[in-house]
C-alpha cells in the first residue's frame, strides 16, 4: 500500500511540474541613447568647406582677367 501511495504522490508531483509547458521568455527591448556631440560639430563642416573655397580661390592665377 505505501507503493501505491508513494506513486501516486510521484505522479502528482511530476504533473505539476510540466503543467505550464515550455513558453519563450519574452524580453523587453532594451532603450539605447545615442551619444551626442559637442555644439561645435555642427561648425565644423561648414569652416572646411570654406576652407576649400578659400584655397580654390587663392590658387587661380590672375593670369585669367586679361
Amino acid at each position: 500500500m505505501k507503493k501505491i501511495a508513494l506513486a501516486a504522490a510521484l505522479s502528482l508531483a511530476a504533473t505539476t511540474a510540466f503543467a505550464g509547458g515550455v513558453v519563450e521568455p519574452v524580453m523587453e527591448p532594451e532603450v539605447v541613447e545615442a551619444a551626442t556631440s559637442s555644439s561645435a560639430g555642427g561648425i565644423i563642416v561648414p569652416l572646411l568647406l570654406l576652407l576649400v573655397i578659400a584655397a580654390a580661390v587663392s590658387s587661380s592665377g590672375g593670369d585669367n582677367f586679361k
